[in-house]
């Protein structure tokens, strides 16, 4: 008997890991929308961020954000469209508020996990820097890389158990 396909697909990962290239060949692969914090942000905040950035005045939008993506997500998941967030999902904190919203809205849902090393990750950070290619949205710096990497927390067994997690390794 085929496994119901996911209507929820969470992405994690760390900066630099490739959550935006993964997140948006998932949706093409399933015929879903990609929901992309880095792009709400850039597209809605990052013009008025205060001179001296602070993580409160990050999160506090990085939330709202979030909050808005799962309510456009029901109505996609009502009309038979996959939802794909690419939300960073740094720790497992952030990831059981989608978790716990999905299983509520009673939707099968995924956790894929992309997990690549730190050193890869910045170096792919730096060309993406350069390039300013597809998935570049704003320069990461290296204190920003470092600030993340450490607030990051990889899947715990319990996320695994629960979470129908998919590890990922590009």
């Amino acid at each position: 008997m085929e496994q119901p396909r996911a209507q929820i697909y969470l992405v994690c990962g760390c900066t630099g890991a490739g959550k935006s290239t993964y997140s948006e060949r998932l949706a093409q692969d399933v015929d879903g929308v990609r929901f992309s914090i880095d792009e709400w942000m850039q597209q809605l905040h990052n013009a008025d961020q205060p001179d001296e950035m602070s993580f409160a005045w990050f999160y506090e939008r990085v939330q709202r954000n979030c909050s808005q993506m799962r309510r456009v997500a029901e109505r996609l998941v009502e009309i038979g469209v996959p939802t794909i967030f690419d939300c960073g999902l740094t720790n497992s904190q952030e990831r059981a508020i989608f978790a716990d919203w999905a299983q509520a809205q009673g939707y099968e849902y995924e956790l894929h996990f992309i997990d690549v090393d730190p050193e890869t990750r910045w170096k792919r950070v730096e060309k993406r820097n350069d390039e300013q290619a597809e998935t570049y949205q704003f320069d990461v710096t290296r204190p920003m890389f470092d600030f993340i990497e450490d607030l990051w927390e990889a899947p715990t067994s319990d996320e695994i158990n629960r979470m129908n997690v998919k590890t990922v390794t590009p």
